[in-house]
């Protein structure tokens, strides 16, 4: 079709064109790019262990809402966004032979099993069609190659000495600039369609009012809540005391779900963050938000470090749990129905709106895998189906700490649902917003129902066992919490103030986001 050189960029979780080294790379070197994005059957299966599907409806939606976006950001720069439903070798590989000038194909790299297991195979396309494979490094804040460490395999086992290493002795690369104008697609070459819900034998998910994250996926989405919360809100100023709630839009940066499809680069995240330190102002908060992609990348290089032992049932230690796999059990979690309100809210929150925050993550994941002792990859794998914001590293690597079987030997903390459920919806307005069954019983008493008298519940129009379920599990600890609160439902918790959900003020600072971080300091029952 054409004899001038012609490149293909591979995207996969890279879906932006600002701080996208690949577009760099390629508009320097070729009369022809074609951006491609394959819609790959094996990212539509079942999960590994417990076959749960791999992809659920919100990061779907989100995915699409992100092919779209780039394609018209594409559009506007003289270029356009390729699409094609099959392995990515293989589509690949029918590019080579039609278009007969590519003389490169460039991606950037991941680390775990199944996508290096696509760079090989897309290794194995071009090599045999004598075509260069050019490779780079893009979705964390600081590059890997400079990393003061001589081998990823003496990455510490200890995010603080990770992050002090990097923050003392490594810097943040600058971000790339965005063409204005891209090269063309080769003359007569198909865009190929989007495909639909129905297409990928996928349902369309219906919008929840309650949602934490009504947000679209792609680069301009991305762009513009960053805008939000940093310039037009100053939100990002108070992070650091509201990260923990959980109600609403803007307790958090949400930049989690556009990370992880790379919608957004943690670079830029990073100058903008540095420009408003200069313009606005510099405190815990905004460091807070750095500290916590520095999470992100600490979760990826230890990916990186350890392999597939990220997905071990032993996990990185190789530590050895006697884990039940209970459906039951997994069901009364994965459903809302363990009769503990805490978690059963978290739980029904994910599963309509495909997020939870980061207090949630924690506290369910140490109640599947502390209290009811469940294989803990049946909580990663559900979470892998259904978060919109799923990262694979983050995601396994935080539900290996949440188990006690991380790299950090340290790790060995139990939340106490009842203590927690009280600290961060002291007045039980985050329960009764997802647990409609129990918006009669007032106040903090809504975490503890079965501690309730009969006439308190009656009056409350609860009626346990049959419209809402007693705890399928007790934790001793529990009781230390449930005579705290005031008797009967007669006002809010003397915890708390009335009003809606907030952070307790001794806790507002505990904890870093679940999707890039353990917490600091919980041990045992203590919380």
């Amino acid at each position: 079709m054409s004899s001038s050189r012609t490149i293909i960029c591979l995207l996969r979780n890279d879906l932006r064109l600002h701080d996208n080294e690949v577009f760099h790379w390629a508009q320097k070197n070729a009369e022809h790019i074609v951006p491609l994005y394959c819609f790959d059957p094996l990212h539509y299966l079942g999960t590994h262990c417990f076959n749960f599907p791999k992809t659920g409806p919100f990061r779907l939606r989100f995915l699409l809402d992100s092919v779209h976006d780039l394609r018209a950001t594409l559009k506007k720069g003289g270029s356009n966004l390729v699409v094609r439903c099959g392995k990515p070798d293989k589509v690949v590989d029918d590019l080579i032979r039609q278009l007969g000038s590519v003389t490169a194909v460039a991606f950037h790299e991941e680390v775990t099993q199944e996508e290096l297991e696509v760079e090989k195979q897309i290794k194995d396309v071009c090599s045999k069609n004598k075509v260069k494979v050019q490779s780079f490094w893009g979705s964390t804040l600081y590059h890997k190659q400079d990393l003061p460490f001589n081998h990823i395999s003496r990455l510490p086992d200890v995010y603080t000495q990770f992050r002090k290493a990097v923050e003392s002795q490594a810097r943040v690369r600058p971000v790339l600039p965005s063409p204005t104008q891209l090269r063309p697609l080769p003359l007569g070459l198909e865009e190929g369609s989007i495909p639909t819900y129905k297409d990928l034998e996928q349902t369309e998910p219906v919008a929840d009012p309650r949602s934490a994250f009504p947000c679209s996926g792609g680069e301009s989405e991305a762009l513009a809540r960053l805008q939000h919360y940093f310039w037009d809100t100053d939100a990002v100023a108070t992070y650091k005391e509201t990260r923990n709630g959980l109600i609403g839009i803007d307790y958090s940066t949400k930049f989690a779900p556009w990370l992880a499809m790379g919608c957004i680069s943690p670079r830029y995240i990073y100058e903008q963050i540095k420009k408003y330190e200069r313009e606005r102002t510099a405190n815990q908060s905004t460091y807070w938000v750095i500290f916590e992609l520095l999470w992100r990348d600490y979760f990826k290089f230890v990916a990186m470090k350890y392999g597939s032992r990220l997905f071990n049932l032993n996990g990185l230690q190789d530590k050895h749990v006697p884990w039940k796999t209970d459906r039951k059990l997994l069901d009364a979690w994965k459903e809302g129905r363990t009769g503990v309100p805490f978690v059963d809210a978290n739980m029904r929150e994910l599963a309509l709106t495909g997020f939870m925050s980061n207090r949630g993550r924690q506290n369910v994941a140490s109640f599947l895998t502390k209290d009811l002792g469940l294989d803990w990859r049946m909580g990663a794998e559900w979470f892998e189906y259904l978060l919109v914001d799923h990262d694979v590293c983050s995601n396994y690597g935080n539900w290996l700490y949440s188990a006690g079987i991380g790299n950090d030997p340290r790790e060995n903390r139990k939340f106490n649902m009842i203590k927690q459920g009280l600290d961060y919806d002291n007045n039980g307005d985050y329960v009764r917003q997802w647990v409609p069954e129990l918006r009669g019983i007032q106040g903090g008493d809504v975490h503890t129902p079965w501690a309730l008298s009969s006439a308190v519940l009656s009056h409350a129009k609860v009626s346990l066992n049959d419209t809402y379920p007693s705890p399928v599990v007790m934790a001793p600890e529990w009781n230390r919490h449930v005579n705290k609160k005031p008797v009967g439902a007669t006002g809010p918790s003397s915890r708390g103030r009335k009003g809606p959900s907030h952070t307790h003020k001794q806790h507002k600072d505990r904890g870093i986001d679940f999707y890039f971080s353990k917490s600091k300091g919980l041990n045992a029952s203590n919380d």
